[in-house]
This record gives structure tokens, sequence and C-alpha cells, in this order.
């Protein structure tokens, strides 16, 4: 895996749809900070972590929830002070991010994609801070190599559990259709709909069936976005748009946008199932539990604790951390309430499909690995 690779996929994408994210004026941060509890300290002198969340917030029950948590463990652990400010927009990244500098944090993460070139802009500006960066696939130098040495990138090849919930989606579906939409086409967001998609295809192959995706098209790498991360009008006309053509399971990905496609389903009157994204929605929003079939997962908490405590104690270190169903950094949440409805030979079959991605019998093509 070489991100050099990636800079090629993201080109335009990356100065189009981020690098606008540094202009305009921003709205007051909302920041929340807290006294760190030890249980057993070891940080070193004057170590103050901190993040910046996407514009979702840290409530958002997803991504930026769990970095949030995955902070405020670390610094439990490490006896110390945190900070968080959240982004309401865009336009927030990099204000949000001068004004931790000005704060005095000695570790900033970042949540998020679109938040990787406001979050290299101030890593170059502020070599003497470290940085973590979540889903950073960003390499505008072309070389392969971590943008600034003072970022440590957190990525994950969702791609590989999603795969798997698509071929729960398929045989699960009883329409022979099945959806997903997303944010916005980032390659974050993208990788969970075309692994989804991959995992479908390997169902029909396997089985001789012929299940559809609506909202994703893997030739051209496009599908059905709502244009942003937010609970609103736009995800709920995009969800009622897959719906209204006959899925009976729907993959929403983008944090919050998971609640828009619930109110759609109960307003259908029809049988879909809905599969949550990052973490197991099952557990963090139970209000949504009866829709979940099962949730692509990727250990964000358990990646941004582990950057932090090690950097509290000094040994911060640049090196990219990739999740994949190997090291448990990706995954699929249990069936939950689905268990009696899905075939009983599925997790088997699933169990089986873990371990050919994982001995690479089985070929799950993502930006990661292209």
């Amino acid at each position: 895996m070489t991100i050099s690779t990636r800079k090629r996929l993201l080109g335009g994408l990356v100065a189009a749809s981020i690098v606008v994210a540094l202009a305009g004026c921003a709205s007051a941060p909302e920041e929340s900070t807290s006294s760190g509890e030890s249980t057993g300290g070891a940080a070193v002198a004057g170590f103050l972590p901190c993040m910046v969340s996407d514009a979702g917030g840290f409530d958002d029950k997803s991504f930026n929830q769990l970095g949030y948590e995955g902070l405020q463990k670390a610094a439990k652990e490490l006896g110390v002070d945190y900070k968080g400010v959240q982004s309401n927009s865009e336009s927030d990244f990099a204000p949000n991010l001068t004004s931790l500098v000005d704060q005095n944090c000695t570790l900033i993460t970042t949540v998020g994609f679109a938040l990787a070139s406001a979050a290299l802009e101030s890593a170059n500006a502020n070599p003497d801070i470290d940085y973590v960066s979540i889903d950073d696939t960003v390499d505008q130098n072309g070389d392969g190599k971590t943008d600034a040495p003072n970022i440590k990138p957190i990525i994950f090849d969702t791609a590989q559990a999603a795969f798997m919930a698509g071929y729960a989606a398929a045989s699960y579906s009883k329409a022979k259709k099945v959806g997903t939409f997303g944010g916005m086409n980032f390659p974050t967001v993208s990788i969970f709909m075309d692994g989804f998609a991959q995992g479908v295809e390997y169902w029909n192959q396997e089985k001789s069936d012929n299940v559809q995706v609506i909202g994703w098209n893997r030739d051209t790498q496009d599908g059905s976005f709502t244009g942003g991360f937010d609970a609103n009008q736009d995800a709920i006309n995009t969800a009622q748009g897959i719906v209204d053509q006959g899925v009976d399971v729907l993959l929403p990905v983008g944090g919050p946008i998971y609640q828009s496609a619930a109110s759609v389903i109960r307003g259908s009157g029809r049988d879909i199932a809905l599969i949550g994204v990052d973490a197991d929605v099952y557990e963090t929003d139970p209000t949504v539990g009866d829709l979940l079939l099962t949730s692509v997962r990727k250990l964000i908490d358990v990646g941004v604790e582990d950057a932090v405590t090690s950097a509290g104690k000094g040994n911060f270190d640049p090196t990219p951390f990739v999740g994949t169903l190997k090291n448990d950094g990706v995954g699929l949440a249990p069936f939950h309430d689905f268990e009696s409805k899905v075939s009983p030979d599925l997790q088997g079959e699933l169990d089986a499909i873990k371990a050919g991605i994982i001995d690479g019998s089985i070929k799950v093509e993502s930006y990661l690995n292209k």
C-alpha cells in the first residue's frame, strides 16, 4: 500500500472539495475541556492532547464520537487534561486548528478526510506539534511518504468489512435489490460503498444469483450522494429515491445520515433493513436497533487511544496505521435482533470469507491496495 497511489485517485477531489474549506469566516467553535482522572499517569511533562471534529460533531454516534471517546480514554489513562473543539462546517477547520495551537496543545487529532488538508497546513506551520489525522489519505507530495514528519495517519481498509456486509445483505434480500448512498464522494466514504458492491457481486458469483446494487456504480466509481454529512432533507430525499426503487437493505455512509435513512424506512411501511457504519450503531443508537441488520465497524476509538497514549509517553510514531480484518481494525458487528432472520448458514459463510480475505484468496479492491 502506498500513499502515492492514493494521490493519483484523489487528485482534483482534494483540491476542489477540501482546500476550499480553508477559506471564509468561521463561526464560533464549540469547545470542551476536561481534566483526566489518572489511572497510572506516566505522561511527559506538559502533554496536552486535543481534537477537532468534522462537521458531524462529537455526538454523531459515529466516527467523531468514536474518535472523541478514544481521546478521553487516553487522557484518563495518562492523567492529563484534554481539549475538544467541534466544527459546524468546513469553514471552521482552519480556525479551530489555530485555536488549539494557540492553547498550547502538544498533540492535535483531526477527525475525518475533509480535515486532512487543513491538518497538513497546520502541521507544516507548527513542526513542534504532533498531529494524528483520522482518515488522512492526502499525499500532496506524491512521494509515497507521510506529508509531514509530525503527522500520523490513521486509515482503514473498510472495503474488507463492507464486502462482508454486502454478502450478508444479498443473502438477506428477498427483493433482490439492495441500496447504498453516501454523504460526499470522498475515498473514505466510497470505500464502504464499493466494498459493499463487491460483496454483493461475490454472493451472485457463489450463488448464481442476480442481486442488484442501487446507488453505486463500480464502473464509474460514482453513485448517490447527499452533498454533506447532515441528517437533513437532502439525506431524506436521497434515501427516499433509493427506497422507491424497491430495495430491502440500505447502507447509508456518512455519520448522522443513517438517521434520515431510518426515518424513510419507517415511513415506507416496508420491511427494509438498515446497515450502520463506523460504530456498532445498535449499541450507539438503540432507537434504530430494530432496523439494523449489522454495522460495518472501524475501530477509530482504539486507534486514537493507542496513538494518543503513545505520544503522551513520549513515543509519537508517524508511521501510518491501517486498520484491516487481520489486525481487527475493521470488522462486522453482530446481527443482534436480526440473528433469527438471517440464514443459519450465513455466519459460517462470513467466517470463511473473512479468512479468505485475510489470507488473500479472496481479493477486495480499494484505493488502499490498487
